[in-house]
């Protein structure tokens, strides 16, 4: 496979704070990398190494290219899209067009004409007279509309509705996706993307606390649904967390064979949720 994303030992400090702790990792093409951390985590700083917006220590590359060096080459690339709309309030939609067109080489004015003839956006309206739900909508079509490599979601559905996020990232796997491109997204809402994602990777206090195949999980963490009973015997094999809920114990183990835990209780692959809050919790003791 071809790695899209390279980075060896990347850092970056502002003054004694270290965002990005000597960091290291591949990110394949054809991957939907969801990047889950919480606030401060050093998300968004790396975002910014990858795309160009700041420089760093340690060996960057991004599509064969130093992102910080490159950069006017890398965004013809590279699609970004963010919870927060950067787009001029006074501009119409058809003017944003117009400008995009002309100074994106990769855009097709077909493409994202056909995608905002599924919406209510206005080509007349002015970007102030669109609601949150449109702004992204219309940032959806125009990033789906260009031929990159790698696509960047920040947060993308932030204060939108249920109905709208699940058609969001429903367009993104139906219209957008495929083997020759790459998705990274970050978000809160971890439960909502659990299913679309191919990898994860955990990052707290700018280090990654893991980086894994989505069907690697099951076979490297279990979680075990115990009675207080079998709780002593199950802390033996050393679970990685633990809580109680509903009268029972909930124990999450890394690395322990199934077939040791069966008779202590029932089952089950932690949810993505669940082990994230584990790893933090045991990387923050």
């Amino acid at each position: 496979m071809t790695s899209l994303v390279s980075a060896r030992n990347v850092s970056k400090s502002f003054g004694s704070l270290k965002a990005v702790d000597n960091v290291s990792f591949e990110i394949e093409k054809g991957k939907i990398l969801g990047l889950i951390g919480p606030n401060g985590a050093g998300k968004t700083t790396l975002l910014k190494a990858m795309l160009g917006l700041t420089d760093c220590e340690g060996e960057l590359s991004v599509l064969g290219l130093d992102p910080f060096r490159d950069r006017k080459a890398l965004m013809q690339n590279i699609s970004f899209i963010a919870d927060v709309a950067v787009l001029p309030r006074w501009i119409r939609v058809h003017q944003l067009l117009d400008f995009v067109e002309a100074t994106h080489p990769n855009f097709s004015r077909e493409r994202v004409e056909k995608l905002l003839s599924e919406t209510k956006v206005r080509r007349a309206a002015k970007v102030r007279e669109l609601s949150k739900g449109m702004v992204t909508q219309l940032h959806l079509a125009i990033i789906m509309a260009i031929d990159a490599k790698l696509l960047v979601l920040d947060e993308p559905t932030l204060g939108l509705d249920i109905i709208f996020r699940k058609e969001f990232y429903g367009n993104l796997l139906s219209d957008y996706f495929d083997e020759e491109r790459t998705i990274l997204i970050t978000t809160h809402q971890v439960e909502e993307i659990e299913r679309l994602l191919t990898d994860i990777m955990f990052i707290d206090d700018g280090r990654i606390l893991l980086h894994s195949p989505m069907d690697a999980l099951a076979d490297s963490y279990t979680q075990l649904l115990t009675s207080k009973s079998h709780a002593d015997a199950a802390r033996g094999l050393g679970p990685i967390s633990e809580n109680e809920m509903f009268g029972k114990t909930v124990m999450l183990f890394e690395g322990v064979e199934r077939s040791r835990l069966e008779a202590f209780g029932e089952l089950h692959t932690p949810s993505v949720a669940d082990l994230f809050v584990a790893k933090v919790k045991g990387a923050r003791k």
